[in-house]
């Protein structure tokens, strides 16, 4: 009695994962802790530091958030007024200069998105992401 139930216990286990492996097998290049940004791509808040006054530090949180607080000088741009704040974020920027984009944490996908489409749709060079996001800044703060 007692294989037979450990048996059914291991087929209906196997029987459950074939869904879960099939999505990750399907889905493999879309996983969300797989960065779909290059190392070469990623900057921390010592190397931005570096940079000084040759940098735009571009918030991507959400605008309550920018609000509360932000890097000394930033400038909000995010994917829910990307139309509206893109013009804005544009009047600043010169050529040169090295765009440094953060969000929440390593976690969020916000400053991925608006760093993307600066290179996309901005055409814009020396465009980075932060890396660790606001909450590497308030720790190197």
């Amino acid at each position: 009695m007692t294989s037979s139930l450990v048996r059914q216990v291991l087929i209906l286990a196997a029987v459950a994962l074939i869904p879960g492996v099939g999505e990750a097998v399907y889905f493999r290049h879309k996983i969300s802790w797989r960065s779909a940004v290059l190392p070469s791509e990623m900057v921390t808040v010592d190397q931005a530091r570096v940079w000084g006054g040759n940098v735009i530090w571009v918030d991507a949180r959400p605008d309550e958030e920018f609000a509360r607080d932000h890097v000394p000088d930033a400038i909000s741009l995010n994917e829910d007024r990307w139309n509206d704040l893109l013009s804005q974020f544009l009047v600043v920027w010169s050529p040169g200069k090295k765009v440094v984009v953060y969000c929440s944490s390593l976690s969020c996908n916000a400053s991925r998105e608006v760093a993307r489409r600066l290179r996309r749709e901005a055409q814009l060079p020396d465009v980075f992401v932060l890396e660790g996001g606001w909450e590497a800044w308030l720790k190197k703060r």
